[in-house]
């Protein structure tokens, strides 16, 4: 082989995939030929084909549609929806302001989907040695005493009930019946929820990122490819609001309208000769 034949040999090797195969006049996704796919599949289950390499059973997409339907959007309570706004009012164009806004997507906001997963086959685990409920309670525990005391998936800052989630388990319990997924996440997640409420005594209900974790976790998808799924979803949202703030005259559009000060709680105003 020549020096040059192995340097291209090299930069295709680095340069590896199992995804996608372009050369001139050929496009193909995990070996489908995208003349076959346009107009044929949906992009929920175009989602499933790239992640997972094959594609969806009609339940699976089924879910996994739900799923991203139900994320979309939370309007400007969620940050990044407000930050999607503020930053076309900054002057962003779209590509900014959505690059912006899904940049805050993370633990706090926007991660509790792939740590509700986690969650959930932390009590999988657990079930193995000891019932459902023992599993759930140990979990819960460690989850608290590792990582916080908040518990991803429950209760909604918002929402007394979230009215995402009962439609969502209702698909989940309808493909567990039919044999489409094994319902072992739907079991966890609802064991949580009444341990919590024995500990608590009252019920501290799922919500939109627990509901969606369930259909992740029954779907295979690995914790992480929960947030990067829900962040698909709320892309959807952040664009709609990003846009629709194009149309709009604000102008450096703050997190508050101007005629609300903020707090200040630094140094009473002093002249400048008061020094040390």
């Amino acid at each position: 082989m020549s020096d040059e034949s192995a340097l291209r040999e090299a930069a295709a090797q680095w340069w590896r995939t199992s995804i996608c195969d372009i050369a001139p006049g050929r496009i193909a996704y995990r070996g489908y030929p995208i003349q076959d796919l346009i107009g044929r599949i949906s992009f929920p289950a175009m989602i499933w084909l790239m992640l997972r390499g094959e594609l969806p059973s009609a339940a699976q997409e089924r879910l996994l549609q739900a799923a991203l339907v139900a994320s979309v959007d939370h309007g400007p309570h969620a940050p990044s929806i407000a930050i999607a706004q503020m930053a076309v009012s900054c002057g962003l164009p779209l590509n900014g302001a959505m690059a912006s806004a899904i940049n805050t997507l993370d633990d706090v906001h926007g991660g509790a989907g792939e740590q509700a997963v986690e969650l959930y086959d932390d009590v999988l685990r657990r079930s193995e040695i000891k019932d459902i409920e023992a599993a759930a309670g140990a979990a819960i525990d460690h989850f608290t005493a590792t990582r916080s005391k908040y518990l991803p998936g429950f209760g909604h800052r918002f929402h007394p009930v979230d009215p995402r989630t009962a439609p969502l388990l209702a698909l989940v319990d309808a493909a567990a019946i039919e044999g489409s997924i094994s319902g072992r996440y739907a079991a966890a997640a609802r064991a949580i929820e009444r341990v919590m409420q024995a500990r608590k005594g009252k019920l501290i209900p799922m919500n939109i990122d627990g509901a969606t974790a369930v259909i992740y976790g029954e779907l295979g998808f690995a914790p992480p490819l929960a947030r990067g799924v829900f962040c698909l979803s709320r892309a959807v949202g952040i664009l709609a609001h990003a846009w629709e703030q194009t149309g709009r005259k604000d102008r450096n559009k703050g997190p508050m309208p101007k005629q609300f000060a903020y707090k200040y709680e630094g140094q009473p105003r002093r002249a400048l000769g008061e020094r040390p």
